[in-house]
């Protein structure tokens, strides 16, 4: 089947239709949020309704965030408006051939029989390891427990910086003036030559942490990564969330206990699951603490996949200032790690050139990857 199919949509109670279409794509998985709702019936009014094919594209551009949402947007969309799916791929056109995992406890049986050995292939790593690399967005209750205790296990590495000032050591430059200064002092005779280096101080590290609609999914591990790396230097660690608004959870964050640290940044935290206005709390974020210090030449770390509520402009000149005032500024994306992904979303496409690093943000494992990065901004 085509792509454009002639069939027209008529007959409609047309906002209760595509309202109710929208509602659909969120009960069955999709990161359908208030603001993409309105984008989607914004975008059929612009394309028109006389045909299926125009509706099916503007709901595809608006509702979905990544190729993983094609399936069920597609089988949601049969469903509500009747017909064939309306992709020019069918998902069913080629069988994915299945892979039978073998657990590392199951013991050997012994029995001698390998007639089934080529189509079974045993796990190389333990449970644990295999969480590591699952996205959190998809896993059970038990699973997010057990991810839990592994943040645990990551250790933030804090980035340096070179200090002004010169200390004294055993190699380095030549200090003169404490090498003249020595031999005044040992009237005039040899003494050994003094030398100096620069001082080693902790970099800053900032981190905005995306707590929109679109970013419930991740919020509560993306905050436990963040509750990891203010511990690991409560001094040098800044914490903000952005929404609708941002808000400072550094104080919430330095509780040793991550769940009382959690709930503590939730008491303050009043738009959860919200709007996005990206570039207005960056903007927001620079005026009161960035242009004071807090961002100039600090590692400024952002958590969130793209959408804008506002223009994207915005977004794209509120980067640009941030970069201009940072030492780098790292970009973490939960989407970044699904197969498929293109970064095509407006604000990712404005904030893009602004930013050092773009990174996945969905695992534990991509955790790791991020404290990594932070970890080797030394220079």
């Amino acid at each position: 089947m085509t792509s454009r199919d002639p069939t027209p949509v008529a007959g409609w109670g047309i906002t209760q239709t595509l309202g109710g279409f929208a509602r659909a794509c969120r009960a069955a998985g999709l990161p359908v949020t208030a603001d993409r709702e309105r984008t989607f019936l914004t975008a059929c009014a612009a394309v028109g309704l006389g045909e299926r094919t125009h509706v099916y594209w503007a709901g595809r551009a608006t509702l979905t965030a990544s190729h993983a949402d094609v399936e069920p947007y597609d089988r949601v969309f049969a469903s509500w408006f009747g017909g064939r799916p309306m992709h020019a791929v069918s998902h069913q056109d080629t069988p994915r051939p299945t892979t039978t995992q073998a657990s590392l406890d199951e013991p050997d049986r012994g029995d001698g029989q390998d007639g089934g050995e080529a189509d079974l292939v045993r796990a190389a790593a333990s449970s644990a390891e295999v969480l590591r690399h699952r996205d959190v967005a998809g896993l059970s209750p038990e699973d997010r427990a057990a991810l839990r205790r592994q943040f645990a296990t990551l250790r933030p590495r804090v980035p340096t910086r070179r200090a002004r000032r010169h200390t004294r050591s055993h190699r380095g430059e030549v200090d003169g003036r404490a090498t003249v200064r020595a031999h005044l002092l040992n009237l005039g005779e040899p003494v050994r030559i003094r030398f100096r280096d620069r001082d080693v101080r902790t970099r800053r590290v900032v981190l905005l942490v995306d707590v929109s609609g679109s970013m419930s999914a991740y919020a509560d591990a993306l905050l436990r990564l963040a509750h990891t790396m203010v511990q690991a230097a409560p001094r040098s660690t800044e914490a903000f969330t952005i929404g609708t608004r941002l808000t400072h959870i550094t104080v919430a964050l330095r509780e040793r206990d991550p769940d009382r640290a959690l709930l503590a940044a939730g008491e303050v935290v009043p738009d959860w699951s919200g709007g996005t206005r990206l570039g207005q709390s960056i903007g927001v974020f620079l005026q009161r603490w960035g242009r004071r210090g807090m961002a100039r030449g600090a590692v400024v770390v952002v958590f969130s996949d793209g959408w804008e509520r506002e223009a994207p402009e915005q977004l794209g000149e509120q980067m640009r200032r941030l970069r201009a005032l940072a030492h780098r500024v790292v970009w973490v994306n939960p989407h970044r790690g699904k197969v498929g992904y293109l970064p095509v979303q407006a604000g990712i496409v404005a904030c893009h050139p602004h930013v050092d690093a773009f990174v996945a943000g969905h695992s534990l494992a991509a955790f790791e990857q991020v404290l990594e990065i932070v970890g080797d901004a030394v220079i």
